[in-house]
């Protein structure tokens, strides 16, 4: 096939070069790609095919042997969160003396691994509890945290958050007035891991 190349009509810039054969196969060219593009566009929307909700769902009987959770009833945690016109950090604690007394139980010698010391700011007060969100660990267990200033513990949740092992962690408001740490400062804690 020879190729032929043809001056087409003039436009504002000059002439346009028609390649392959003159005019009307460049225009049958036009017409192949643009049809194609127009089939493939379609195409790829055979699969947004819009299913009826009612539809032929196979329904699968639960396996009787798995543990499935449990809602927990309503009014068991009602008590934990502070009310929402809470204000102080004493409105914002809900934690009871028998709650306290029990965090501030030391472990038994031998009992924990020192994971390292972490600056600590304040975390979310509205959450209760005991706990501390560091980068110390990679999962969530039991531990202790120590306040060296004081010499107090706190018996906490260690729950992981991702940084490096510098990075500073959250203190629950309830473990940081347990040890006696200040509220607004950055405490430097120890943490240990029960084991």
């Amino acid at each position: 096939m020879s190729v032929k190349v043809a001056l087409g009509q003039q436009s504002g810039k000059g002439y346009r070069i028609i390649a392959w054969g003159g005019l009307k196969s460049y225009q049958l060219g036009m017409k192949w790609i643009l049809s194609t593009v127009l089939f493939g566009t379609l195409a790829g929307c055979g699969g947004l095919v819009i299913k009826s909700r009612t539809g032929d769902a196979p329904v699968v009987a639960p396996a009787q042997d798995v543990v499935r959770p449990v809602a927990r009833p309503a009014g068991l945690n009602a008590a934990l969160k502070p009310p929402a016109t809470a204000r102080t950090a004493e409105q914002f604690d809900t934690t009871t003396k028998a709650d306290r007394d029990a965090a501030a139980v030391k472990p038994v010698a031998g009992g924990e691994a020192a994971l390292g010391l972490s600056i600590a700011s304040l975390g979310d007060p509205t959450r209760p509890g005991f706990w501390i969100e560091t980068p110390l660990v990679s999962e969530a267990g039991q531990g202790r945290v120590v306040y060296a200033p004081t010499g107090k513990s706190a018996q906490v949740t260690l729950l992981p958050i991702d940084g490096p092992k510098t990075a500073g962690s959250r203190l629950s408001l309830a473990a940081m007035r347990l040890i006696g740490a200040p509220l607004t400062g950055l405490p430097e804690v120890q943490v240990f891991r029960a084991e």
